[in-house]
């Protein structure tokens, strides 16, 4: 999970991506795993055989498909307040067309998710899609944390003029994201056996790979070079 980084993520942070672009963005991330979040994990639920993981399963699935525990709607719904915000046409997002290396990825989460067993498809939805590089915190107290600047120092808030009270499904994940990076975390250290850890870390590193490609694609479409970048990037 710490490989989980790229080298333009910069830009979206700091608002050198053209707002006329961001749209792409935001396309694909719905495209490629927002709208069928709850999908992805309801995969794991299916095949899981333990009944203590699937209770964990399903709390996270009743979470994003309602927003029944924190957020009080779906989290998908919630979602598409960022476009809205920012006056893009959400129609957009029924028609997304998919980049090459965003289709790929996608194959990937859908081949992960449901022809590898339910170790390697909650290891995939609940670790690696939700997940971060500060992984390590919940595990080990000293580790770094994942920052939470104030809502107002929120990119899309401070770069691009989303209004605040757009942010509701970044409000709901800060409210209930520890707990899921908790569950994540003792459904796959308590309950997957030993014959299977190759597997699931085989298909996460699969995910990185197959992620940054994404990335790599989405920047480019957005007019990421490694050149736009600043030097302290």
């Amino acid at each position: 999970m710490e490989r989980k980084t790229h080298w333009a993520w910069p830009a979206f942070t700091r608002g050198i991506v053209p707002k006329d672009k961001l749209h792409v963005h935001l396309e694909h991330e719905w495209e490629v795993y927002v709208r069928d979040f709850p999908v992805l994990v309801g995969r794991a639920y299916v095949q899981c055989p333990v009944a203590e993981v699937r209770r964990e399963l399903a709390e996270n699935i009743y979470e994003e498909e309602t927003g029944g525990l924190a957020a009080g709607k779906p989290h998908p719904e919630l979602f598409l307040e960022y476009p809205r915000g920012l006056g893009m046409n959400v129609e957009r997002f029924s028609r997304v067309q998919l980049l090459p290396g965003a289709r790929r990825y996608r194959s990937f989460l859908d081949d992960a998710t449901t022809n590898r067993g339910w170790a390697v498809a909650a290891s995939i939805a609940t670790l690696f899609i939700e997940g971060t590089p500060y992984e390590r915190q919940g595990l080990d107290d000293s580790a770094p944390a994942r920052p939470e600047p104030p809502l107002d120092e929120h990119p899309l808030v401070k770069h691009y003029g989303l209004p605040l009270e757009c942010l509701a499904l970044t409000k709901a994940h800060r409210a209930v994201e520890g707990e899921h990076r908790k569950a994540a975390w003792r459904m796959m250290l308590g309950h997957v056996p030993a014959d299977e850890r190759a597997e699931v870390v085989h298909a996460m590193a699969q995910a990185v790979e197959t992620w940054r490609a994404y990335r790599d694609a989405v920047a480019l479409a957005c007019g990421v070079t490694h050149e736009t970048l600043p030097l302290t990037a």
